[in-house]
């Protein structure tokens, strides 16, 4: 890249810079952006892009999941897996490969990436200070919870402190239950306790399509009214049900709007916070 392109693409950024400077944005960085394969290293990119957010005044919070790693635990362990519209069937054997690989695996490899690049991230799980606190969904799911109040003193106490909050998905009851909490469900739900400013969901697909085979068919911005006929239609259906009913219920609940990239692409945060055309789906309150 020439001097003169490095310096349209700073002046292209800068009123970006502005604009969400101060601002928190919390980003769900999936299992399958993590496993990706590509010609790069996807979590080293990703934990540049975090640090240069974080340094440039933005309050990043990560969410992760880890579908695939806990898959590959289970198959290693011999513990059969199955799914009910998107949701791991999580019984005790399963729940206690869920917080060994979320809280043990996952969650250290995404903290000590960022932390490469900038001694910024502290790793914590929904159980720490009930921060996710939980109630069962259904008996036949096992021990799946959903969200029942994010207490967010924790995750508040690290941003005023000028920190990275790398938050796993695993919750708590009243009364020290731990629960597999489905990853895009505990975003939306943190962004909007947070009341963030974005919330942007990296996944292994460039965004949402009205045709899934059709590449060209990408929906670059969609309202939360259109969303919901799409999955009335069954245009969306399976384990990206969860994903997009928790965009719907940030925007609606007061975050600004909701993204959906390929966390495989080269800097895809900057990508689409900092330039004009941005990447992937945005979805907002309005058309």
């Amino acid at each position: 890249m020439s001097s003169l392109s490095t310096a349209h693409v700073l002046v292209e950024a800068l009123p970006y810079i502005r604009r969400f400077a101060g601002k928190t944005v919390v980003v769900k960085f999936g299992g399958n952006a993590i496993a990706g394969t590509s010609d790069h290293d996807a979590l080293s990119l990703f934990a540049e892009d975090i640090v240069l957010m974080h340094t440039v005044g933005i309050r990043p919070v990560v969410v992760h999941g880890g579908g695939p790693q806990i898959n590959d635990m289970l198959t290693r362990l011999n513990i059969e897996s199955s799914f009910s519209n998107g949701l791991r069937v999580t019984d005790a054997a399963t729940m206690e490969v869920v917080q060994m690989v979320l809280n043990g695996q996952v969650n250290p490899q995404i903290v000590s990436a960022i932390n490469t690049h900038g001694n910024v991230a502290v790793g914590l799980s929904g159980e720490d200070g009930r921060t996710l606190q939980c109630v069962a969904r259904d008996a036949s799911l096992g021990f799946v919870g959903d969200i029942e109040r994010v207490r967010t003193h924790v995750i508040e106490g690290l941003l005023a402190d000028g920190l990275v909050p790398v938050l796993s998905t695993v919750g708590v009851d009243v009364h020290g239950q731990p629960y597999n909490v489905n990853a895009d469900t505990a975003a939306g739900a943190i962004a909007e306790a947070l009341s963030a400013e974005k919330i942007i969901y990296l996944t292994d697909i460039a965004g949402l399509r009205k045709d899934i085979d059709d590449a060209s068919s990408l929906i670059q911005r969609i309202s939360v009214m259109d969303l919901g006929a799409l999955i009335a239609d069954g245009t969306i259906s399976g384990g990206m049900i969860p994903k997009i009913e928790s965009c719907m219920q940030a925007v609606k609940g007061g975050v600004k709007s909701a993204h959906i990239l390929d966390g495989r692409i080269a800097h895809v945060l900057l990508l689409e916070l900092f330039t004009d055309q941005g990447v992937g789906t945005m979805i907002t309150g309005v058309n």
